[in-house]
């Protein structure tokens, strides 16, 4: 049952660590602050949600590994919603799209208004 136990928390610690990296290249190498920001949401929050919980199952106990997966579920429901209510307001503050971004759905939107 360790064996067990040790490999998925492996399995875990190496994907989360794989998406935490792929955010990190993602916030270093995208051009501008919105995909940026989307690196650090999307693959930031996965990579963060699963080595909480490598951390939960790694404990043994039960009380851990529901705080640990309340924790997940936090990150899950909050980092998409803050994000976008970050770009929302990077947007009315002026910051631009890179000149690679083929669509600003905030411009068309705010055309019809």
């Amino acid at each position: 049952m360790d064996l067990v136990v040790a490999l998925v928390v492996s399995v875990l610690v190496l994907a989360g660590a794989c998406f935490s990296l792929i955010a990190a290249i993602g916030i270093n190498r995208l051009p501008d602050l919105y995909t940026r920001m989307h690196a650090a949401s999307k693959a930031g929050t996965v990579g963060s949600g699963l080595l909480l919980l490598a951390v939960g199952v790694y404990a043994g106990d039960l009380p851990v590994l529901a705080r640990a997966i309340a924790g997940f579920l936090f990150f899950v429901l909050t980092a998409p919603v803050s994000a976008h209510l970050l770009a929302v307001a990077a947007r009315r503050a002026g910051y631009p799209m890179s000149e690679h971004s083929l669509h600003d759905e905030m411009k068309a939107h705010e055309e019809s208004i």
